[in-house]
């Protein structure tokens, strides 16, 4: 007769993971049961109090750990050291901080978020949702399940688990992106991108697992490395499934030639959840590949290190080049953060202790200015009713033209709109200018600790051509950071020459247009000789020159001015808490650089 012996599991160790999912789940429930008028608080109490809860517990299970060494979960399909507890504790800080970005609402009492997903864009049915104030609580949970996934995801030690938890991260996020109120096309292309390149990505990764089990016969990290030093006559399968698994994992962290999803998804998403992708997902996913590279292939490192490197010099220049051409604030940042993936490579490649406690600090040092600067994103609007800013269209233009003057509009992405702000908001700008220093590596930002613990890192470990590709890189990237802060401080707010222009020819377009309206009318009075005829010909002119008058007005309403909108206080102190550790990072990082050079031990 067979026994089933119950598996002994840790549930301790498990805590900051358990809070997440639970709560998530909890989130499911309050929005098939709650009143609508309770679930944004419901919702927002308990994201907010998961987060806070996962914190604490990483925190709880720091001292028993660092004396340990790690402790193996489930069989070993979770590792649970002190990489897997720093990676856990910023991806639950940053979540919290991307919640308050989430749940904040301008003047107008509006959050980032279409009020009905399920709507077509432009129907009426959306449009009534619109006017009815319904709000898309769902957002709450759907981040917490992704929270959970990046919780796990580098802590995996099987490539099983590994897989699952890319899944859960992803799937929600796939969701998330085509949530914008504003630009919904643009949104939901940005979601049908991310979906599909993803899934593409996950089936490579996919295979690469099948290809590591087939030469390993274990799925185990700890299996599989032991294999790559005593299986003989299969290193095809090995080298062909190590390059797969690769791919997959440096897709999810926008290293090229795997980044062409990025600029677009994070320019259609909605800015807040574009803040949680850039600062959570790339610390989660760096966490996965650290743990693949240092414990699972470094014997590999000769076959593998020329891909690498390959991968590394090309993410840092063509992110740093492709970020100096952008017109596009999200777009700037987006390719901007190709290039810092960039720099994070340089560490892992390092292949020592070091290597790995500053990429560690740098995901700190990155996660913290990323969610800075995308909140600040969201509070720098377009104000209706002005004379002498850009066009409108899609969304923006019905909303100016239903709406009073002054209405406030979507985000103002655009770089010639934030001409002038240093001087209209000095706080604001002045803040935002942290954070693009801290980017670009000045010192007494925490950009510069990272970047020198990452480059030095990287010539201790005989990796010096990436050190000074860096180096440059940072150097040239410092342009398009410094290009932004003489926009908002040293230029005038003024109207765009290009953009008044192209209202000018829009202005001609419709006049233009009411020409052709009566010359057939015209014609036909001419060839018929009628008084009927000349008097349509009459009321068609007269119509031709009323629908000119009425798309010089429209132009006239749709004509904007850049503003800093007020909100209920959320983003202000999610910019805040950032600011702090970007310039605390920056000045004395002394602390925080022995706390995670401590901690850069993993588990075989």
């Amino acid at each position: 007769m067979t026994t089933f012996t119950a598996p002994e599991i840790d549930w301790a160790q498990l805590a900051p993971v358990i809070v997440v999912l639970g709560a998530a789940v909890v989130g499911v429930l309050v929005e098939a049961f709650a009143p609508q008028r309770l679930r944004r608080p419901i919702q927002l109490g308990l994201s907010l109090a998961a987060t806070a809860g996962a914190l604490v517990a990483v925190a709880a299970l720091w001292n028993g750990v660092q004396e340990s060494g790690g402790v193996d979960v489930l069989g070993g399909s979770l590792l649970v050291d002190g990489p897997t507890l720093v990676l856990q504790g910023a991806t639950a800080l940053f979540a919290l901080l991307s919640i308050l970005v989430i749940a904040d609402r301008t003047e107008t009492g509006e959050d980032a978020f279409t009020p009905q997903a399920a709507a077509i864009p432009g129907s009426d049915y959306e449009e009534t949702a619109r006017r009815k104030g319904l709000t898309q609580t769902e957002v709450y949970p759907l981040v917490l399940f992704a929270t959970g996934g990046m919780l796990i995801f580098p802590a995996t030690g099987d490539l099983l688990t590994l897989f699952v938890a890319l899944e859960v991260l992803s799937l929600p996020l796939y969701l998330l992106c085509g949530l914008a109120r504003r630009r919904r096309l643009l949104s939901q292309e940005a979601a049908m991108k991310y979906f599909l390149l993803g899934s593409f990505a996950s089936a490579v990764m996919l295979f690469g697992i099948a290809l590591l089990y087939g030469f390993a016969g274990s799925v185990r990290y700890e299996e599989i490395a032991a294999a790559t030093g005593t299986v003989v006559g299969l290193d095809a399968l090995l080298l062909t499934g190590a390059v797969m698994l690769l791919v997959g994992l440096l897709f999810k962290v926008g290293a090229v030639p795997f980044h062409a999803w990025t600029p677009d998804v994070y320019q259609g998403a909605p800015t807040p959840i574009t803040a949680f992708m850039a600062a959570c997902t790339k610390v989660a996913a760096f966490g996965a590949l650290v743990r693949i590279v240092y414990v699972v292939l470094p014997d590999l490192q000769w076959d593998l290190a020329p891909a690498l490197w390959a991968v590394a010099i090309l993410t840092m220049v063509v992110g740093t080049v492709a970020a100096l051409l952008q017109t596009d604030v999200k777009r700037m940042l987006a390719y901007s953060s190709i290039a810092h993936a960039g720099f994070v490579l340089t560490g892992i490649i390092a292949l020592t202790q070091e290597g790995l406690a500053s990429v560690l600090f740098y995901l700190l040092a990155y996660g913290a200015a990323t969610i800075g600067a995308f909140a600040i994103v969201t509070l720098v609007r377009e104000r209706s009713g002005a004379a002498g800013a850009p066009a409108l269209s899609g969304d923006d233009l019905d909303d100016a033209a239903d709406g009073a003057g002054g209405a406030v509009l979507g985000e103002a992405t655009h770089l010639s709109q934030w001409a002038g702000l240093g001087r209209t908001n000095p706080l604001l700008a002045g803040t935002f200018t942290l954070f693009l220093l801290s980017f670009a590596g000045i010192p007494l930002t925490a950009g510069f600790t990272g970047k020198f613990a990452v480059f030095s890192a990287a010539v201790g470990g005989g990796a010096t051509v990436l050190a000074v590709v860096g180096v440059l890189a940072s150097a040239a990237a410092a342009f398009f950071y410094v290009r932004v802060i003489v926009l908002m401080f040293f230029t005038s707010p003024a109207t765009d020459v290009r953009e008044r222009d192209e209202l000018r020819g829009a202005e001609a377009a419709g006049a233009t247009a009411a020409g052709p309206a009566s010359g057939p009318s015209t014609a036909g009075t001419e060839a018929t000789g009628t008084q009927a005829a000349g008097t349509q010909a009459a009321g068609t002119q007269a119509a031709g020159t009323m629908t000119g008058a009425t798309a010089t007005a429209t132009l006239d309403a749709a004509r904007t001015t850049t503003t800093v909108v007020a909100s209920e206080g959320l983003t202000t102190v999610a910019v805040a808490i950032c600011a702090v550790l970007t310039l605390v990072l920056g000045v004395v990082p002394g602390p925080v650089l022995e706390v995670v050079a401590d901690a850069a031990r993993l588990l075989p």
